[in-house]
């Protein structure tokens, strides 16, 4: 209710918040979320990715999770820690985890800003697959500050190269 003196109730004791996609984002959401991170001490405010669209369908693009990160970033004027791509912060932990090597990785996506450069970022070969989000055009186009170390059109190319 939005209506004077209203008190909008939340659990004290939530230490992190973790926002995402979901397709049920709405405003009470936000301001649970945000009330969270900005009344309960020491609320760690979680972002799983900032991707601004997704093909949720294969008809057309689709909000991404990053719009809902956004919506909560503006409202308690805070950045969040950034778990998924491109950040770091998922290969620094399987690095320690199990003592890997990224030199031997090869991160195989279709997106640029995040894939790619998720790749870039931790020292990996990249591999983009035009079959997604990233389209040939968008790689060719001379704005495009991200290239990967090798692109195909389909996932399906891997397969046929590993069966030779």
């Amino acid at each position: 209710m939005l209506e004077a003196n209203f008190y909008f109730d939340h659990d004290k004791n939530v230490g992190a918040v973790v926002v995402g996609l979901d397709q049920y984002f709405n405003y009470y959401k936000m301001q649970y979320a945000s009330l969270c991170i900005r009344e309960n001490p020491g609320c760690l405010f979680i972002a799983t990715n900032r991707d601004p669209t997704g093909h949720m369908t294969s008809a057309q693009e689709w909000p991404g999770a990053g719009t809902m990160v956004a919506a909560v970033s503006c409202s308690v004027q805070k950045e969040p820690i950034v778990v998924g791509k491109p950040s770091s912060f998922l290969m620094d932990f399987l690095l320690k985890s199990f003592n890997l090597e990224t030199s031997r990785m090869c991160m195989v996506g279709d997106r640029l800003d995040t894939d790619i450069l998720f790749g870039q970022n931790t020292g990996c070969k990249t591999l983009l697959v035009l079959s997604g989000v990233t389209t040939l055009p968008d790689l060719q186009d001379a704005s495009n500050t991200i290239h990967p170390d090798l692109y195909t059109n389909s996932v399906h190319d891997l397969v046929k190269l590993l069966q030779q």
